[in-house]
């Protein structure tokens, strides 16, 4: 249990695969943040994850947002909030998290 918030621990993400400590954990997820707000533009999105709360925040130029607690529920999010399928793994997304 989060004594700052209140709500469970999170299991951890298969991303964080390595992370020993809880700061290596929260570096992680700023990444997965930083990957998936240089990929979600393409669709007019964005993602946040200010690590003080559960799950990351995927918004639209508009102002609407959906929480999703991992990348599974970020790419359903997508997919609501764009009205239409959406592939992660398309290649015209490889390479962009680079940038």
């Amino acid at each position: 249990m989060c004594a700052n918030c209140g709500f469970p621990s999170a299991p951890g993400h298969w991303a964080e695969t390595g992370a020993v400590s809880a700061s290596d954990r929260l570096r992680a997820r700023f990444r997965r943040a930083q990957v998936l707000r240089s990929v979600l533009p393409v669709v007019g999105l964005t993602a946040y994850d200010g690590g003080q709360t559960p799950g990351i925040q995927v918004l639209n130029m508009t102002g609407d947002q959906i929480t999703a607690g991992n990348l599974d529920e970020v790419w359903r999010a997508t997919e609501r909030m764009i009205g239409r399928p959406f592939d992660p793994l398309d290649p015209s997304f490889i390479g962009k998290a680079d940038e």
